[in-house]
C-alpha cells in the first residue's frame, strides 16, 4: 500500500501520481477542470512556493508550501469556511431551524451533467420559489421565512446527485411586519406539497429552456433535440413523486453553526476518507444510507475515481450558497432586522463579548481568533515561529531549505 505524502494530502498525492495522464476523455473543452486538477495536484508542494518558520526558543525549523485555494481542493477551505460563518453568525435569529432537502431525480443526470450552469440554476430557483410560496400562504404559516441554501452535488460513492440544503428559519415575519409566526418545532411545512411545487416550477423552467434552445443536448442526450422524445421525458418526470426530505429540526442558533460547518464548504470527498491507492485502484470510504447508515469501504479503478470526482466540478464563478427570503441581502438591514427587534421582545438575550474586527486582522489571527488554531506556535516547545524565508517560486525542498 502506497503512503501519500504529508503535505499535500492524499487526493493530491494521488493526482500527482501520474493517474491524471490516463483521463484526458473526461475532460471538458474549455479545460477548466485540468486546472482544478493542476491546482490540486499543486497544492502545498514546491511548486507553488513556500515559506521555512524557526522557533524562537528552540530552533525548531518547518518548511511549509503554499495552498492552492481552489474551491475544489480537499484541504483549502478551513479559513475560508470559519470566515463564511462568521458572517453568517450576525444574521442567525434566536428561533429552531429545519434542514429541508431538495433532490433532482435520477432520470434528469444525463441532461443536468451538459447542462450544469443552467440546471443548477434552475434547481435554486424552483427550491426558493417553493419554499418562499409554501410558506407565505396563509393555509400554511402565511409569513416570509429566511434560508440558506447550499448545493452538493453528490452521493456517498461520488455518483452524480445534485440536491440543496436549506437551512430555514421555523418561522416568519408576516406581511404587515408587526408579527413574527413560529412553527411548530415538530413539523415545517407538508413535504408532499412542496414536492409537487418544487417538480412543476422546475419543470416548467426546464421546459422553457428547452423552447428557447438553451439546452445542450448531445452524446446520450442527443435524441432529446426531438420533440417527441423531449415530451416524453418531461412525462416520466411529471410522474414522478420528487423528493423533498425535511430532517427534524435544529435544536437552537448555536446546532445550527455545527450544522453549517459540516455542509457549507465542503467538497465531494475528503482526504481522511481516502484509505488506500494499491496496485492503480482507490479505495475509500462511504455510509450506505440502505444499510443502516453503516460505514463501509468502495474500491475503484483510479481513472474511475478522477473520472467521478470531476464530475463535481461546478462551473467556473459559479454561486454554490445563496440566501432567499429574510436571509436575502435587499432583506437583512430590513426584514431580518426587524424579525430580530420582535424576538428580542420577549426573549433578550445576553450581550456577546466584543469582536476585534476580522478585516483588521492578518490570515494567521484570524485563523486563530476564527477557530483556535495557532500556525506560529511551534510543535514543539510551545514558542513562537518566526517566518525567516519566503520563496514564490520554489523547485525543490534543498533550495528553499538553504535560503537564508
Amino acid at each position: 500500500m502506497d503512503t501519500p505524502g504529508p503535505s499535500s494530502g492524499r487526493f493530491a498525492w494521488l493526482v500527482a501520481h501520474g493517474y491524471h495522464h490516463q483521463i484526458d476523455a473526461f475532460f471538458n473543452r474549455s479545460g477548466f477542470q485540468r486546472r482544478v486538477m493542476r491546482h490540486i495536484e499543486s497544492c502545498r508542494t514546491a511548486a507553488l512556493g513556500g515559506h521555512r518558520d524557526t522557533c524562537q526558543s528552540c530552533g525548531h525549523v518547518r518548511i511549509s508550501y503554499n495552498s492552492c485555494r481552489d474551491r475544489h481542493c480537499p484541504k483549502c477551505q478551513s479559513l475560508k469556511k470559519a470566515e463564511w460563518l462568521e458572517a453568517r453568525r450576525k444574521r442567525i435569529l434566536p428561533v429552531h431551524y429545519f434542514h429541508v432537502v431538495f433532490t433532482l431525480p435520477d432520470i434528469l443526470n444525463p441532461v443536468s451533467l451538459r447542462n450544469k450552469r443552467l440546471c443548477f440554476n434552475l434547481l435554486f430557483e424552483a427550491a426558493a420559489e417553493t419554499l418562499l410560496t409554501i410558506a407565505g400562504d396563509k393555509r400554511h404559516l402565511g409569513a416570509q421565512v429566511g434560508f440558506s441554501a447550499i448545493l452538493h452535488t453528490w452521493g456517498q460513492k461520488l455518483q452524480f446527485h445534485p440536491h440543496l440544503h436549506c437551512v430555514v428559519s421555523g418561522g416568519g415575519l408576516v406581511p404587515e411586519g408587526d408579527r413574527w409566526v413560529s412553527t411548530s418545532k415538530d413539523f415545517f411545512l407538508p413535504v408532499r406539497v412542496l414536492g409537487r411545487l418544487f417538480r412543476g416550477k422546475f419543470l416548467h423552467a426546464l421546459s422553457k429552456a428547452f423552447e428557447e434552445g438553451k439546452l445542450l443536448l448531445e452524446g446520450s442526450t442527443a435524441h432529446l433535440s426531438a420533440r417527441a422524445a423531449w415530451r416524453g421525458l418531461l412525462r416520466k418526470l411529471y410522474r414522478l413523486d420528487w423528493v423533498v426530505y425535511s430532517k427534524p429540526p435544529f435544536g437552537g442558533p448555536e446546532h445550527v453553526f455545527r450544522y453549517l460547518g459540516r455542509y457549507t464548504h465542503r467538497v465531494a470527498i475528503s482526504n481522511n476518507r481516502l484509505l488506500s491507492l494499491a496496485d492503480g485502484k482507490v479505495q475509500f470510504r462511504f455510509k450506505d444510507y440502505a444499510d443502516s447508515q453503516k460505514n463501509k469501504a468502495l474500491t475503484v479503478n483510479a481513472p474511475e475515481f478522477i473520472r467521478r470526482f470531476l464530475l463535481h466540478v461546478l462551473p467556473a464563478r459559479f454561486v454554490r450558497i445563496r440566501h432567499y427570503g429574510l436571509m436575502g441581502g435587499r432583506n437583512v438591514h430590513t426584514k431580518l432586522s426587524r424579525s430580530r427587534e420582535l424576538l428580542m421582545l420577549n426573549a433578550p438575550q445576553p450581550a456577546e463579548p466584543p469582536r476585534a474586527p476580522m478585516d483588521a486582522l492578518g490570515w494567521s489571527d484570524r485563523l486563530l481568533a476564527l477557530t483556535g488554531v495557532d500556525v506560529f506556535a511551534c510543535p514543539l516547545c510551545g514558542g513562537r515561529l518566526v517566518r525567516s524565508a519566503i520563496s514564490y517560486l520554489v523547485p525543490t525542498l534543498a533550495i528553499l531549505a538553504d535560503t537564508s
